[in-house]
């Protein structure tokens, strides 16, 4: 794809060459991240941030990602700050926003909205989650992840094996990640979920129909055997049509170090896209796997902000720039002296 003015709303978008391009970019600004140097390329850029969701990690990171590269950020943190509370539409909104800013990123809890968004916006618009559909940017730091990790294990993507656990069927991250994995070989998806909570039709289809081996579990034990990744969420209690229809499935996987030790590989790799449910009634990861060296979610997150980075670098057509507005770093920073 061309990067330059585009908008990034699905992961449909990608093919391999594509997903390389984007973490080449993300290993270049590592040196940034890690803050070892500053660089102002986009200084003067304005990145407006539009979340009609909760979020965390994936608006702070964002917001990280613009001001490491010296862009300004610009926040709407929810529908009743913004005048789609007042009946405004999306497309007003976007026409409006679009000549505030240089580049949007926006959640929405409807499928389909941010890309009704990016039709009227007269700049480039990055999908940061519509509703139970797709996340391209977690999927990509996932893979990103994946890849790093594998890597550490002299392993790369073709072949991996990977337990895919929980609510699959709302989970917008793990749709996104399903469908950039395929443009892998031979990759082994174990779909491990409670009844009702099983992938969507058209994504174990879409694998199988690129001749990947999918097969699905209703038991955590016998769905985690065999497995590089194990890549576990949460229940997706937002999109539930009733919070008892939520709280039925709520704590029925749960994964702890003594489940792991006697279920899993050695060096079988712990993925979450975050938040995890900590909450004594869920808790899908234990915090006795905090000891453990393969919990890699803290790892995901971190890159997160490079794949981020990578994505604004490539839109703004930056890419090749950065290095040349780079400083050296004048504060104290913890980076320096710890372990990344």
């Amino acid at each position: 794809m061309d990067f330059v003015g585009s908008h990034i709303l699905s992961v449909d978008q990608f093919d391999r060459g594509d997903i390389d391009r984007v973490f080449a970019v993300a290993d270049d600004m590592r040196i940034y991240a890690d803050r070892a140097r500053i660089t102002r390329v986009l200084q003067g850029a304005i990145l407006s941030n539009m979340f009609f969701e909760p979020s965390t990690r994936t608006r702070i990171s964002f917001g990280c990602a613009f001001n490491l590269l010296g862009g300004d950020v610009r926040e709407t943190t929810e529908v009743k700050a913004s005048s789609l509370a007042k009946g405004e539409s999306l497309y007003d909104t976007a026409r409006v926003m679009s000549g505030y800013s240089d580049v949007i990123v926006m959640r929405h809890p409807e499928a389909g909205s941010v890309a009704e968004f990016a039709a009227a916006s007269r700049v480039p618009v990055i999908n940061a989650g519509d509703g139970p559909n797709e996340h391209p940017s977690q999927a990509l730091l996932d893979l990103y992840t994946i890849q790093s990790e594998m890597e550490s294990r002299g392993k790369g993507i073709d072949g991996l094996r990977i337990a895919l656990v929980g609510d699959l069927k709302y989970g917008r991250a793990v749709h996104s990640l399903c469908k950039l994995l395929s443009l892998y070989d031979n990759v082994h998806y174990k779909l491990v979920s409670p009844a009702g909570l099983g992938a969507p039709e058209n994504i174990t289809k879409e694998l199988r129909a690129r001749n990947h081996l999918v097969e699905e579990y209703d038991q955590l034990e016998a769905g985690i055997h065999n497995a590089d990744i194990l890549y576990v969420t949460r229940t997706q209690e937002e999109r539930f049509p009733t919070q008892e229809d939520a709280d039925r499935y709520r704590g029925l996987f749960r994964l702890n170090n003594e489940i792991y030790t006697e279920n899993c590989e050695p060096n079988t790799v712990i993925m979450h896209p975050l938040p995890r449910d900590s909450r004594s009634e869920a808790r899908e990861l234990d915090d006795d796997l905090f000891q453990n060296p393969n919990l890699a979610i803290f790892r995901q997150t971190d890159n997160g902000v490079l794949i981020r980075m990578a994505l604004f670098a490539l839109v703004l057509d930056v890419a090749s720039q950065v290095h040349n507005h780079a400083q050296p770093v004048t504060w104290y920073t913890a980076r320096r002296f710890s372990e990344v």
